[in-house]
């Protein structure tokens, strides 16, 4: 049985124009902000006679339009003053126009596109042995996507999980989501088990070639979980994170993949790129705030998408894993996140997983996070 909910991040780029991606593609975009013009007509009075000397509160002849931008529609805006002067009288007077709907801008000067449909500020969704919920920041459209594959080949011990965080727009992280574990479930069945990292690394590499050749703008960070034959098989590229608790001790299972990174900014710099530092972020060419992704043709030269992977085999005290984009482990240490989520999963007469996943995205939100976040927990024990 396979599951992928379309649901970011990265710091990086400009708002998303994609849609909500599943396997039976869930797709709900943001819809375009509402602007309603107002014109401000200056009226003379018809008491004032044309031959009669201009005062100094006399407005021009001619119109004198102003626009407001206004967050929502006005109802019943309609009002009136006078100014007057002698014998001179003013009256100004405020109408609405008839509502206009205005075409969605999207950024990096791609021009102008229909406006959006109406995106879901959260998703959540719990399936066997995981749970996820993921919440949009402050863009217009949520760029996280997930995916999951539980059952896989009929064998519940088998599974595969990821989150993606996509930036520069939605299209390369809901391509991942929607191919990768597919592309890396054939490599591994051409494979041998001692050739796991191989079968996994042409798995991503596979999606990012498939991608490139879509042509579109923005790429996307990984990080996924393949669960075959008692062993967790954890691999990321870009700043998605893994941390598993065990015992109640949180373990990161993965390195993020940014250009602060000294091996990563030496092979880039190796490469003819540079690393600086705007703003208190580390970029790739002055843009990227990550070395690593599926996608990002415009800096492919130096944007590998080739993954760190990590196996272990899962054990009785292996309790669960999280995967998350960096919207939370930008605010919420490892540790910090294992202790929350074990408090309502271990130990406990009732199991709440998903409210776990809510605390730790509600948490970081708290803090100050504007990013979107997704945060995904997997029972380990459901492995052993």
């Amino acid at each position: 049985m396979s599951c992928s909910v379309a649901v970011s991040s990265s710091p990086v780029f400009s708002p998303s124009t994609s849609h909500f991606y599943s396997k039976t593609v869930v797709s709900i975009p943001s819809p375009p902000a509402e602007t309603i013009a107002l014109t401000l007509n200056h009226l003379k009075s018809t008491a004032q006679s044309p031959s009669s000397p201009p005062t100094s509160l006399s407005p021009p002849s001619s119109p004198s339009p102003f626009r407001f931008r206004l967050p929502k529609s006005l109802t019943g805006f309609n009002s009136t003053s006078s100014l007057a002067s002698g014998s001179a009288a003013t009256v100004l007077k405020r109408k609405r126009p008839t509502r206009l709907d205005i075409p969605v801008v999207m950024g990096l000067g791609r021009g102008l596109a229909m406006p959006r449909e109406v995106e879901e500020a959260e998703v959540e969704r719990e399936g066997y042995g995981y749970s996820v919920y993921c919440k949009r920041g402050r863009r217009e459209a949520m760029e996280d996507r997930f995916s999951a594959v539980v059952d896989h080949e009929g064998d519940v011990k088998q599974a595969f999980f990821g989150v993606f965080d996509g930036h520069g727009g939605a299209k390369a992280a809901e391509f991942a989501a929607g191919n990768l574990d597919k592309n890396i479930l054939d490599e591994v069945a051409r494979r041998d088990e001692e050739h796991i990292k191989e079968a996994v690394k042409h798995g991503y590499l596979n999606t990012d070639s498939q991608f490139l050749k879509e042509d579109i703008r923005g790429g996307s960070c990984c990080v996924t979980a393949l669960i075959r034959k008692g062993n967790l098989v954890v691999s990321n590229t870009g700043d998605c994170r893994a941390v598993m608790s065990r015992g109640g001790v949180a373990e990161a299972l993965t390195t993020d993949h940014r250009p602060s990174r000294e091996d990563e900014k030496k092979r880039i710099e190796s490469t003819g790129g540079y690393v600086d530092l705007i703003h208190g972020t580390w970029r790739i060419q002055g843009s990227l705030a990550v070395s690593r992704g599926i996608g990002d043709s415009h800096l492919k030269q130096w944007v590998i998408a080739e993954p760190d992977t990590n196996i272990v085999r899962i054990k009785p005290d292996h309790e669960f894993l999280i995967l998350a984009s960096d919207g939370l482990w930008d605010k919420v240490g490892n540790q910090e996140a294992v202790d929350i989520a074990h408090q309502l999963c271990i130990g406990v007469e009732k199991v709440e997983p998903l409210t776990a996943c809510k605390k730790l995205v509600d948490l970081s939100v708290s803090r100050g996070s504007c990013d979107d976040i997704s945060v995904m927990l997997i029972q380990l024990g459901r492995y052993v």
